[in-house]
């Protein structure tokens, strides 16, 4: 992922005003080295000023589309459930999955309809896709055939088809 700056991020959110765009605390590191833009697809984090918000900013032909998302409140770690990630296909313990819901572009979203999808709760699937982070309590780990940017291409159209749905309101 190319770098991006604080003022191209906040204008690239579809789903809230530019009120809110302009209270999102930006990611740490994000004006110095803080941020491994060569190993990211997309940049997500949690907001640090309201840590049940979080943000994923997904580059496109016509630039960056960012999003605001819904997280859910923390649950205790069990190591007898497992969930996968819709985005990256990475398996965790239950507690590393997260159903995150953003609220639809437009007057849908408005109006309060929202989408939501389960994904990495530290939203982190680029780096799980190169092995860069393992899952906590590290289940058995499938072995897949494709190539690493076979792998990379999947979780993007995953991330786009949800990413869709939501700027489409």
């Amino acid at each position: 992922m190319e770098p991006l700056d604080e003022r191209t991020i906040r204008a690239s959110f579809v789903n809230c005003s530019k009120g809110e765009a302009s209270r999102i605390k930006m990611p740490a590191g994000l004006t110095g080295d803080g941020v491994p833009w060569r190993d990211l697809d997309f940049l997500g984090w949690t907001d640090p000023g309201a840590p049940l918000r979080a943000l994923l900013v997904v580059p496109g032909a016509d630039g960056p589309t960012g999003v605001v998302l819904r997280r859910p409140e923390a649950r205790r770690a069990t190591a007898m459930r497992s969930s996968m990630c819709r985005i990256c296909l990475t398996d965790h313990a239950s507690s590393g999955v997260a159903l995150f819901v953003a609220p639809l572009a437009g007057a849908a979203g408005r109006q309060g309809n929202t989408v939501g999808e389960y994904v990495c709760a530290d939203l982190a699937c680029s780096l799980y896709l190169r092995g860069k982070r393992q899952p906590k309590m590290r289940l058995v780990r499938r072995e897949e055939t494709l190539s690493l940017d076979e792998r990379i291409d999947r979780a993007m159209t995953n991330l786009g088809a949800f990413i869709g749905r939501i700027a489409a309101g």
